[in-house]
């Protein structure tokens, strides 16, 4: 009887320690259960992390002012450059068309010059056998020009044939042709013919300056022979000095003559001077590239031939969305705005930027905050409390 209650009450005995496990199990799984969403809110930081928001205090001590995408006429601005450069007819090249030996010179490279000052003496035989050769033709004309009247009178009275007066002619007409081929070549070594005399044959002549300007380059030294074909300085006019700016061809029909622009030096980025188009050139170069010439509205003798410049023109004008400057920030070499998502909230927007002028910049990919309420004055301080929440 013993034997058999004992085995009848066993299932009781397994089913209370059954009933035990079961809820401990349940308890175990209950309690893993409620503690995996804690990963939940990871992931949600991860994907708000563009955004922040701001407590009353922190908004009232922010003192944000707000804008939205407007349309501004903008001018698109071509920037150029290129080099200051001298028409042919503003730059001089020196030389004595009879050589000779530099006996004096005091130019130097950067010299002012004027018209007609002296700048070099020169020496040489021929200058003398020159005028010698002038003055003995002058006075074989003079001669010739007296036998021809002679023999001129002497046909009207029938005392002379007509070949004779013809002969007669002939040779005055020949030394006059001598004398003044003569005098032309002593005009080319500045000496007037008709102020030489015998008392006045000199071995040296002077060279002078054609035009008023500035030295560029001194290629002589004193004692040198030099021949016709020898250099001896090279002169500038400044009044008419260009800038020759390099241009794409995609950008040649933007441009036109009388077309104001800016231009400035690497050296000198802030002292603007005022030029405007005087000649574009329809030549492409293989390279896609063309010139444009610009003239300079006043001279100034710190724009010297072959200086590097930079220069901004203004194409046609646009109407564009845009945005105030001071709403844009720049982190990590990109731009971005804030934009207004809930009360107090405020997400991170990467925004494209193109032209700029009086304050305004266009937003290429303006699309993306049309109708948007936009952070204007404060956007710094929300980029400075977004990236030290990110890094706490």
């Amino acid at each position: 009887m013993n034997r058999f209650s004992s085995v009848k009450n066993r299932p009781a005995f397994v089913y209370r320690y059954s009933s035990i496990f079961i809820m401990l199990g349940l308890s175990f799984l209950f309690i893993n259960c409620k503690s995996e969403p804690k990963t939940e809110p990871q992931s949600q930081v991860k994907a708000d992390e563009n955004i922040v928001v701001l407590t009353d205090a922190q908004f009232k001590n922010a003192e944000l002012t707000f804008t939205r995408l407007s349309e501004k006429n903008m001018a698109n601005v071509l920037q150029l450059n290129g080099k200051i450069d001298v028409p042919p007819q503003n730059m001089i090249s020196v030389s004595v068309p009879l050589g000779g030996y530099l006996k004096n010179t005091k130019l130097l490279p950067g010299m002012p010059i004027r018209k007609g000052q002296v700048l070099a003496t020169m020496e040489n035989p021929e200058y003398v056998q020159l005028q010698q050769d002038y003055l003995q033709a002058k006075s074989k004309y003079s001669y010739a020009l007296l036998d021809y009247k002679r023999q001129k009178d002497l046909n009207q009275s029938q005392a002379a044939s007509d070949k004779i007066m013809q002969q007669a002619q002939t040779e005055m007409t020949n030394q006059q042709v001598a004398m003044n081929a003569l005098g032309e070549q002593l005009k080319l070594i500045n000496i007037n013919p008709n102020a030489l005399t015998a008392a006045k044959i000199s071995k040296s002549i002077s060279v002078l300056s054609p035009i008023n300007g500035f030295v560029s380059k001194v290629n002589v030294n004193v004692g040198k022979y030099v021949t016709p074909s020898d250099i001896l300085f090279e002169l500038i006019n400044p009044l008419d000095i260009h800038l020759n700016l390099k241009v794409y061809e995609s950008d040649v029909n933007a441009l036109k003559i009388g077309q104001p622009l800016i231009a400035y030096s690497n050296a000198q980025p802030d002292k603007k001077y005022k030029a405007k188009v005087m000649l574009i050139n329809k030549d492409i170069a293989t390279n896609g590239v063309t010139e444009i010439h610009c003239s300079f509205s006043e001279y100034s003798k710190e724009l010297l031939p072959g200086l590097y410049m930079n220069a901004d023109i203004e194409t046609v004008s646009s109407l564009d969305n845009s945005l105030p400057e001071q709403s844009i920030v720049n982190f990590e070499s990109k731009n971005f705005v804030f934009i207004t998502t809930e009360k107090q909230t405020y997400k991170l927007q990467e925004v494209i930027l193109g032209k700029e002028e009086n304050g305004f910049v266009t937003i290429k990919n303006s699309d993306e905050l049309k109708g948007k309420t936009i952070v204007n004055k404060g956007a710094y301080t929300l980029l400075m409390k977004l990236k030290n929440t990110e890094e706490e």
